[in-house]
C-alpha cells in the first residue's frame, strides 16, 4: 500500500482475536479509509486431526474466562459439551481468505461474525456447510463461496498467509503493524489485546506524525 496502513494477523478460532474485535472496529470506525487494514489469515492450528481432549478443554476454558475478563466479549460455554471436535482452523481462516479476493472490508467483516458465530453462538466454523451458512447471512453468495472454497488456489493462497505470519517472526495472535506506505519500515503496535482506550490514541498520533512526515518530504 502507498499510504500509511495497518497489518493486522489474526485468526477466526482465536479467542484473543474475538475478544480485540471491538477494538478493530473501533480503528475502522475512527479512522475508515485514511488508515487501511490489511488482514492476513495468521494460522492458529490448521490441519488439526486430533480432537480435544478434557485437558484441552480445560485450557481453553481458561483462555475464554481471561478474554471475557478483558474484553467483555460473550462466549457460549455450551461448547464444552461437545465430544470429539477438532480444532482446526484452516477451513474457516481459507474461507476469509475468499471474502478477501473481493475487498479488505468483506474480509474484516467475515472474520468478525465468524467470531461470533464460533465463540457467541457454539457454531461449528471448521464445518464447510456451516461456513456457506454464515457466508451467506454475511450477504456474500453462498454458491460462489461452495463453488470456489476447495479451489486448490484458494489452499494455495490461505497457506501463503500462514507463511508470510511465520516469515514476519508473528508468534501470536492478534498482532497489529502499522506501515507508512514510503518504505518497508513497519512499526508494532501490539502483539496480543489492547484495549481500544489504547490502541486508538496511539494511532492518531502516529497517523498524524506520518502525515505531517508525508507533507514536510513533498516540500522538499
Amino acid at each position: 500500500m502507498n499510504q500509511p496502513h495497518l497489518v493486522y494477523f489474526a485468526d477466526p478460532m482465536c479467542s484473543w482475536c474475538y475478544g480485540f474485535a471491538p477494538v478493530i472496529e473501533a480503528i475502522r470506525a475512527e479512522f475508515g479509509h485514511r488508515l487501511p487494514i490489511r488482514l492476513i489469515l495468521g494460522g492458529l492450528r490448521p490441519g488439526t486431526t486430533t480432537p480435544m481432549d478434557d485437558a484441552a478443554k480445560t485450557r481453553t476454558r481458561a483462555h475464554w474466562d481471561h478474554v471475557h475478563e478483558a474484553s467483555g466479549q460473550v462466549f457460549d460455554y455450551a461448547f464444552f459439551e461437545r465430544d470429539g471436535f477438532v480444532y482446526d482452523t484452516e477451513p474457516a481462516c481459507r474461507a476469509v481468505v475468499w471474502a478477501r479476493r473481493q475487498s479488505s472490508e468483506a474480509a474484516l467483516g467475515l472474520l468478525d461474525r465468524l467470531h461470533h458465530a464460533f465463540y457467541g453462538e457454539n457454531r461449528d466454523i471448521t464445518a464447510p456447510p456451516v461456513l456457506a451458512t454464515i457466508v451467506s447471512e454475511a450477504g456474500f453468495d453462498p454458491a460462489a463461496f461452495a463453488a470456489h472454497f476447495t479451489d486448490d488456489e484458494l489452499v494455495k493462497e490461505t497457506e501463503r498467509d500462514f507463511q508470510i505470519s511465520q516469515q514476519t517472526g508473528v508468534t501470536g495472535f492478534p498482532t497489529l503493524i502499522a506501515g507508512n506506505g514510503r518504505n518497508s519500515d513497519y512499526a508494532l503496535l501490539t502483539a496480543g489485546f489492547q484495549v481500544k482506550q489504547r490502541i486508538v490514541p496511539v494511532l492518531a498520533r502516529w497517523l498524524d506524525d506520518q502525515q505531517g512526515s508525508a507533507q514536510e518530504e513533498s516540500a522538499i
